[in-house]
């Protein structure tokens, strides 16, 4: 059973009555499908990950393609992060973050900077399949990858699929080419669903969830992140090392869905052969039109099953439709919340 403890740590009275209020949350641990609702008399199908309706039906013809990013201060500005589908968050060894971030629905021309393979990675790509994309890696993290159904395209195998930019010192300076990636095939095609999404024009409820002006993930030494929503682009924007999150192309990274999954780092948190155990169940607050939904996330017993989450009440949540981060966060870190009543 999840134990669940909310602290109210500050409410400040705003404007005409509006409460706002710091809560920390301590989450303990305790294959859905896409909605394909027709927004027109012509049915147009959905990409299976976003939930966004795809007139090019490009998204059908592709499998997942997910590439390896890293998350230091030397990484900035990341590239292509603003047209993945879904882009997980994980702690690797020494504390630091990376990404890896997965596309279908659209094939950036510039994608990184690349970095190496990570035992987490496996986890996330088993039920995908298609594609997974790095610069390398330690023999247990490569051995651990080769293990999942995907075609490994490493720098070494990449051609011109991926190169370096000497503008930049390396190894933050390795890039990878969407569509020369896509090349190289992978299956299945297209990639199975992860979230559940509402229509793109129902009217999602909220009742018996929090209002959220921004919430803090606090990832290990430098890496936490906060997550404001934006009431204007209806988004939640990022901001890392205390400033926005703005990619290569000028784009501030601000998904549709931001989801916490509070997960086991098997082996401790940091090191060499950490990595976060996504099979079996815990706790998930999802973010998403400005609220929040405290849940449940479960995934089993197959590694090729895909993570379903719930909220309280036992029913699968569903999601904006859009980009959505996951943010795997150890067990018992406290995620702070601010919100609005």
């Amino acid at each position: 059973m999840r134990k669940y403890w909310m602290a109210v740590l500050a409410i400040v009275v705003v404007g005409a009555g509006a409460a706002v209020g710091l809560l920390t949350r301590h989450r303990a641990s305790s294959g859905p499908t896409a909605a394909t609702t027709s927004t027109s008399a012509a049915p147009v199908a959905n990409a299976p990950l976003t939930g966004l309706p795809d007139p090019s039906g490009l998204s059908a013809t592709r499998p997942a393609l997910t590439v390896k990013i890293e998350n230091t201060p030397d990484a900035l500005p990341q590239w292509g992060v603003e047209s993945a589908d879904v882009v997980y968050e994980e702690i690797v060894n020494g504390g630091i973050t990376r990404l890896a971030a997965v596309f279908n629905s659209h094939a950036p021309a510039k994608i990184g900077p690349v970095r190496s393979v990570r035992p987490t990675d496996t986890q996330i790509v088993f039920p995908l399949g298609g594609i997974f994309a790095y610069s390398g890696g330690a023999a247990y993290a490569v051995a651990s990858i080769s293990t999942a159904p995907v075609k490994l395209v490493d720098e070494s195998a990449a051609g011109t699929a991926m190169f370096r930019d000497p503008t930049r010192v390396a190894p933050h300076n390795l890039y990878a080419i969407g569509p020369k990636l896509f090349a190289f095939g992978g299956s299945p095609v297209p990639p199975p669903a992860l979230f559940n999404y509402r229509s793109v024009t129902s009217s999602p409820s909220t009742k018996g969830q929090l209002k959220v002006d921004s919430f803090v993930v606090p990832f290990p030494s430098i890496y936490p992140v906060t997550w404001t929503w934006n009431a204007t682009t209806t988004s939640w924007d990022r901001t890392l090392f205390g400033q926005p999150d703005v990619t290569g192309t000028g784009v501030r990274e601000s998904p549709k869905n931001v989801v916490v999954m509070f997960v086991n780092y098997v082996n401790g948190i940091g090191t060499m052969a950490s990595y976060a155990n996504l099979q079996g169940s815990g706790t998930a607050d999802v973010f998403t039109n400005g609220h929040e939904i405290a849940g449940t996330w479960s995934r089993g017993p197959s590694k090729s099953d895909v993570v379903t989450y719930r909220d309280a009440k036992g029913q699968p949540i569903l999601m904006t439709p859009g980009q959505t981060w996951v943010e795997l966060l150890n067990v018992g870190a406290p995620l702070s919340v601010t919100t609005t009543k």
